[in-house]
């Protein structure tokens, strides 16, 4: 039986302010196409990687030179605001962006298949965590863009619902270290916890100069003011080093240290397949399933036609290494498991809270009501670590 060969874009910054993040993602996707290519008679996926080294022009002609060349189909962007970009792109030649990243939802679009978490599987947990068992007054920090502007918007008003505040927001442009400011405001406002969305080499700065200017004021910063995130995961640790690596709060879907048959067999192929690392990630992971539903998706349909793809990838089941994961049919986003994590000095994350299933995702919160007052309610969830 003759093969069927398949380019696929791959479009990922493995250059720039968050390259370590992109790597890992890379890394996840040409996992996945090694084992399709192995195990598949009737296809065989060619990645074609490009590198937009974070630029958002370059972003939108690397998705025009790739779409140009017959190219369908595109896995990748990391930030919303390079999602944002190249989706016109897509929509105009029919192409189908995989989007493996977490991101801020209330976005729809028949050109992207979104693998990552929608804002309820990752601020409304993460909301719910913090408000029962950390406190209710937070200081919300970011990078300046449109990540940050909607998921502190989102986390602001969820937060309301359960009784909290938000006493402050500050900003820095992507790839700012200079956090010196901010870090002073916190620490004069003392809230109960700090939710960043900083992303890349801002965040890590961010990291190393809170827990050292706390240390300076005998203050324990992981006990007293812990900083909680929706984006750090396992690559980025190192970066921020063994001195302020431990004690941060993070809400995934995946986590490197999950406990089963199949997170083990995707860990050692990972690690096989790149010894020289970043380490998986949930960034990673999310790539590797957009491939693998990809794959399967392309397999049934016999065509890479983006519109019998689309169609094609809801009928797919995926015993992912989070667990069973699907699309949505309605939203075309993935249905995940949100999990709470913390950090530890060994640079990974022990896992402090699961949803007991994989939740719907729900975009546009049109399921939390009043005001997310509906986010994750504590039968959904049970408690790994204390």
């Amino acid at each position: 039986m003759a093969r069927t060969n398949y380019r696929i874009g791959v479009m990922l910054s493995t250059t720039g302010s968050y390259s370590v993040v992109a790597r890992s993602m890379l890394n996840g996707a040409l996992l996945a196409f090694r084992e399709i290519n192995a195990g598949h008679d009737d296809i065989a996926l060619e990645p074609v990687v490009v590198n937009p080294s974070g630029d958002l022009a370059s972003y939108r002609s690397l998705s025009l030179e790739l779409l140009g060349s017959g190219v369908r189909h595109v896995v990748g962007c990391y930030t919303s605001s390079s999602r944002k970009e190249v989706i016109p792109c897509f929509e105009k030649f029919d192409g189908l962006l995989w989007y493996p990243s977490h991101y801020e939802g209330f976005e729809s679009s028949d050109n992207v298949i979104y693998t990552g978490a929608a804002p309820n599987q990752h601020v409304l947990p993460l909301v719910d965590y913090l408000a029962s068992r950390v406190g209710s007054r937070a200081f919300c920090v970011g990078s300046n863009y449109i990540w940050a502007w909607e998921n502190n918007r989102i986390f602001r008003e969820a937060l309301a619902a359960r009784g909290g505040t938000v006493v402050a927001e500050r900003y820095l442009s992507v790839g700012d270290t200079e956090v010196d400011q901010v870090i002073a405001a916190i620490i004069d406002q003392r809230p109960d916890f700090v939710f960043n969305n900083l992303i890349g080499t801002s965040a890590y700065a961010f990291f190393r100069a809170f827990r050292a200017a706390c240390r300076a004021r005998g203050i324990d910063q992981a006990a007293e003011i812990p900083v909680a995130s929706c984006t750090l995961s396992e690559p980025e640790l190192p970066e921020i080093g063994p001195d302020a690596v431990d004690g941060h709060l993070s809400s995934s879907v995946y986590f490197s240290s999950l406990n089963s048959a199949e997170n083990g067999a995707f860990i050692r192929a990972y690690t096989t397949s790149f010894p020289d690392g970043p380490v998986s990630s949930a960034d990673a992971e999310a790539s590797y399933i957009a491939v693998k539903l990809l794959g399967a998706a392309l397999s049934q349909a016999g065509t890479d036609d983006a519109r019998t793809v689309r169609t094609a990838v809801a009928d797919q089941r995926l015993c992912a290494p989070q667990g069973e994961v699907r699309i949505d049919r309605q939203t075309f986003h993935a249905w995940l498991t949100p999990r709470i994590g913390r950090s530890t000095v060994s640079g990974q994350f022990e896992v402090l809270l699961e949803s007991r299933e994989p939740i719907a995702p729900d975009p546009y919160l049109v399921q939390s009501s009043p005001r997310f007052a509906g986010a994750m309610r504590s039968p959904l969830l049970k408690v790994v670590q204390s």
